[in-house]
């Protein structure tokens, strides 16, 4: 193999050796002529290693420290690439490793091993390697050195990094996963603890005898995940040896359990290990340092934080007495299961991280690796509290290391496939890197270094080649951001909080328990709901699974709700239409907030439940903005949908379609308590006026096809009335209107009469026509001579009839009338044509005024219906819209004329035309207004209970409670709701009697 620029038998240039990764060229060509022919040979894999130079200077240096052996090594790499390639690797990434090989230059033949590459060694070969080295029996039970004291310390170190260089050759250049690695060094470690108690043992004596200790890692040692440079977080448990005295056996345990952190510790001729820290204990730093099992059990029922209980996740016995350590890992198990049951454990745990960023040295936060955001850190804590919410029911999630744990959540449903891969990614990427920068000098460092030469290293190191440090930079960038991204998906999760607050029997949903739990969350039907869980959990698919995390969640929040019993039946039936899609458990799973919104929908609105059981799709609104849209969008989507059909009926069925999906939007709006009343209103009104333009297109297309018209013989136009009119409607409403046309010049008048009825019927059919979404039905009553008046006329033969024949009544009609759709220039000749009539320049006469009210009366007696409560009824009671509105309708006919800001179809906003100009008293008016809000919200809340249009204070107990909290009453609080009906309709009819009937 020759390197870049150099051909067989040649010396390299100076061009071909900064080709092959070299940074100083004339260094290196006079350091390759001093090693010879072999030397040259080892070029290309040289150029292969992290850093170039590094890997040659420490050759050269180790070739020096051999003498006379120095050639015999140079041939041997020269013969071998696999043992050249892992030398210099090793070489060319790690200036400590080097260092070790400098002073034990013999240890560069470990990485002759063959093995290497395909051979995890096993952890009790690298325990008994480890006590060996300080003279210990592994087999004995208590194994203790028998080197000198000093001889044992650096006997240990030395073994440590042999062992280390093995390990680290195969993680550089065998393509070893950073989990195996990890746990490589894990087991490393425990051996190593295992030789530091060793000689603890020797140091203490005798006394030693009289303790069994133990020691428990924690944190990634003890998840078997641990770096190549860390603290070595560990408890020590302690149980007096042979009916040895307590106080005796602590004295002993306590002097074992420093010694052996010292022995690590101590910096020697060798170096240090590293630190072992017992922090995690029970009362940190200012409790003992060793305690017996009941004294850790006593801590942890009584005083123990959250913190405490999420660092036991990782709890495992590594060294010392293995069996008390597995008593203590069983012993405190139910308590790290059971700890998301404790009051704000969820929200404890958020703050543990966010208190973490917010420690973080400000010049580091952007290159913190482990700590930062986007880091190892925000990983370790979403999985952690993934693990320890839903751990408790399922117990496929208890395994401490965080990969293997990611992958567990993944195959639950717990975390989406494509979340829980790509986490997996960013996570191992993050580790690799934390690795290569650790190695370097082997120090504790988890700041991404910002220097060219050290970014190129690294970025070697993990296999770019092209531009190192910016490739390096970039990939690390781009997990850093989906790290931040799914942390912030997963961590704050708002279902997490939600699981967690449910008892543990709760979550598990047996069948022995769930029958009595489901009664005493008010469930009126036990059997049946019961028979829908098992529906919607059974068998094992990944749907079953998540289901089985999203339910007993959802079981609360239904119970939350009036009808918990519907609310579980339509879960079931949207999630039979819906819950093979790849998308709506895990929307349901990973926002809670549109899993909340679904519960309280469907266990408290028939309305929206039927909308959604038409169109299971809906769902999806309800994880987006509930603000209605405006009629301007609306009617470009209508029109886009219809464009792509080819009939009228599937034109107007795809405008309906449209129409369907923003009524849930807006019903769910209200439900959720984003959408005040005026704005449903106008939401509503606003959804109308969209399907009317988009169907008369439709419509008008459709019938001069079919008449084989050229050109369009008449503008037409729709006046909205009513309720419709006065941009009020409600959920039950019809869209009261008239139809208006005005032929085209030179049209015959007949040709667009008959044209003008036809696109008219034609907009009520298609509208009316069943399918799955409420029909609208088009009202034209109110028209001239009513149903016996033609359906459709021309803006002059309203002008002859308004001139000729209305009555009092009809202007009275014509006060909502507002021209909304068709064309714009009939449109405001319409305006203009009655704005005379209804808002009178002198107002009406006191016999229209006697008129009005005799016609009010007659209303009140003949149809309000039989059997009715004239104190619930919502339109035509006492203090209802009835009356409201005719109060304000007699103002308009009365004092329009004269005063401009009466001059609207819309009752509030008359109603504060009113108040300006000083029709009405200011109490008068607040009166009237907020009795017209809440009878209409009434309305509209008992409409969205019941499913169906409702003018009548609900009688059945459930419907009237699920009124009232519609209305944002607390449960309970219905007699409260009807209490406050009554008196604000009271106060009403009050200002009524003054102001209508004088």
């Amino acid at each position: 193999m020759s390197a870049p620029g150099q051909e067989d038998g040649e010396r390299p240039t100076k061009g071909g050796l900064l080709r092959a990764g070299f940074r100083n060229a004339e260094h290196a060509r006079a350091e390759l002529d001093g090693l010879g022919e072999a030397g040259f040979a080892l070029l290309p894999i040289l150029g292969r290693a992290a850093d170039p130079d590094l890997a040659l200077d420490g050759l050269v240096r180790l070739v020096e420290r051999l003498g006379d052996d120095g050639p015999g090594m140079l041939a041997a790499l020269a013969d071998d690439e696999g043992t050249a390639m892992r030398l210099l690797c090793v070489l060319g990434a790690s200036t400590a490793l080097a260092d070790h090989l400098h002073r034990h230059p013999e240890h560069w033949r470990e990485l002759t091993d063959p093995t290497l590459g395909s051979t995890r060694p096993a952890a009790y070969a690298v325990r008994d390697t480890l006590l060996r080295a300080v003279g210990a029996d592994p087999a004995d039970p208590a194994p203790a050195s028998t080197l000198p004291d000093r001889e044992a310390v650096d006997a240990l170190r030395v073994e440590y990094r042999r062992i280390l260089l093995r390990m680290a050759s195969r993680d550089l250049t065998h393509h070893v996963g950073v989990d195996d690695i990890a746990a490589e060094l894990a087991d490393l470690a425990a051996g190593t603890l295992e030789g530091a108690l060793a000689i603890a043992r020797t140091r203490v004596g005798e006394a030693a005898d009289s303790a069994r200790l133990a020691v428990v890692a924690m944190g990634k040692c003890g998840g078997h995940e641990l770096n190549y440079v860390s603290d070595v977080d560990v408890i020590f448990v302690f149980e007096p040896a042979d009916a040895a005295p307590e106080n005796a056996a602590m004295r002993a345990a306590t002097q074992l359990a420093s010694h052996l952190m010292q022995v690590c510790s101590d910096n020697t001729a060798e170096g240090t290990i590293w630190p072992v820290d017992a922090a995690l204990r029970p009362e940190g730093k200012s409790g003992p340092l060793v305690r017996t099992l009941a004294s850790h059990r006593g801590y942890y029922e009584r005083w123990a934080s959250t913190w405490e209980f999420q660092a036991l996740l990782k709890a495992r016995p590594v060294a010392g007495d293995l069996d008390l350590g597995r008593e203590y890992v069983a012993m405190v198990a139910p308590m790290v299961w059971s700890a998301a049951e404790r009051d704000g454990f969820v929200e404890d745990v958020q703050a543990m991280r966010r208190r973490v960023l917010e420690h973080i040295p400000a010049q580091e936060a952007e290159r913190q690796l482990k700590l930062g955001s986007g880091g190892l850190r925000d990983v370790e804590f979403a999985v952690q509290l993934l693990q320890l919410v839903h751990g408790r029911a399922d117990e496929t999630l208890r395994v401490p290391a965080t990969l293997s744990a990611l992958t567990a959540l993944t195959a639950g449903g717990y975390v989406g496939r494509e979340d829980g891969q790509s986490m997996h990614e960013a996570y191992a990427f993050l580790r690799r890197l934390e690795h290569r920068i650790q190695l370097f000098q082997l120090r504790r460092t988890h700041v991404v270094p910002d220097d060219e030469d050290a970014m190129r290293r690294l970025g070697r190191s993990l296999g770019y080649t092209r531009e190192p440090a910016v490739d390096l930079d970039k990939e690390w960038r781009h997990h850093r951001v989906e790290v931040r991204r799914l942390h912030e998906k997963l961590f704050y999760r708002p279902l997490l909080a939600a699981v967690a607050r449910i008892p543990g029997e709760g979550v598990r949903l047996s069948p022995e328990a769930a029958m009595q739990r489901l009664s005493a969350l008010g469930y009126q039907d036990p059997a049946a709901a019961l028979r829908h869980l098992e529906a919607l959990t059974a068998g094992v698919s990944r749907t079953a699974a998540i289901q089985r995390t999203l339910l007993p969640v959802m079981l609360e929040w239904f119970a939350d709700a009036p009808d918990p019993d519907a609310g579980l039946f339509g879960f079931r039936r949207i999630s039979d239409a819906l819950g093979s899609t790849h998308w709506y458990l895990a929307m349901l799973r990973d926002e809670g907030e549109v899993a909340e919104r679904l519960a309280r929908v469907l266990a408290t609105s028939r309305y929206a439940t039927d909308l959604l059981q038409r169109e299971p799709q809906g769902v999806r609104v309800l994880g987006g903005d509930l603000a209605p849209l405006s009629s301007e969008a609306l009617m470009l989507e209508m029109l886009s949908a219809a464009g792509r059909q080819d009939t009228p009926e599937e034109r107007v069925r795809a405008i309906r379609a449209v129409r369907r999906r923003e009524l849930l939007r807006i019903a769910v709006g209200e439900l959720v308590g984003e959408l005040e009343v005026t704005a449903v209103g106008a939401g509503l009104s606003n959804l109308t006026d969209a399907t009317l333009e988009a169907t008369l297109s439709v419509a008008g297309e459709a019938v001069a096809a079919q008449r084989g018209l050229d050109a369009v013989p008449t503008a037409i136009a729709v006046v909205a009335m009513g309720r419709y009119g006065g941009f009020e409607l409600s959920y039950g409403s019809d869209a009261d209107v008239m139809f208006v046309h005005d032929p085209v010049e030179g049209a015959e008048p007949q040709v667009a009469s008959t044209y003008a009825h036809a696109v008219a019927n034609e907009v009520r059919r298609l509208l009316a026509a069943p399918g799955s979404d409420p029909p609208l039905e088009v009202d034209a009553d109110l028209r001239p001579e009513g149903k016996q008046g033609p359906l459709v006329r021309t803006i002059d033969s309203y002008a002859a009839y308004y001139a000729k024949w209305s009555a009092a009544w009809e202007f009275q009609a014509l006060l909502r009338a507002d021209a909304v759709v068709g064309d714009e220039d009939l449109r405001r000749r319409f305006t203009e044509l009655i704005d005379p009539l209804r808002f009178p320049e002198k107002g009406i006469s006191e016999d229209d005024v006697i008129e009005v009210r005799r016609i009010k009366a007659r209303v009140d007696e003949e149809r309000l219906p039989r059997g009715a409560d004239p104190h619930l009824h919502l339109k035509l009671g006492r203090g209802g819209l009835a009356d409201i509105e005719w109060t304000i309708q007699l103002l308009q006919m009365r004092h329009a004329g004269r005063h401009p800001q009466l001059r609207t179809p819309r009752t509030l906003d008359a109603l504060k035309g009113a108040l300006d100009a000083g029709l009405l008293a200011p109490d008068d008016a607040q009166v009237l207004a907020q009795a017209w809000r809440s009878v209409s919200a009434v309305r509209n809340a008992a409409t969205l209970v019941r499913g169906k249009p409702a003018d009548q204070l609900p009688r059945d107990v459930r419907e009237r409670a699920a009124v009232a909290v519609v209305l944002g009453y607390r449960p309970g609080e219905t007699d409260a709701m009807v209490n406050d009906y009554l008196r604000t309709t009271r106060r009403a009819r009050a200002v009524v009697d003054r102001v209508f009937w004088d």
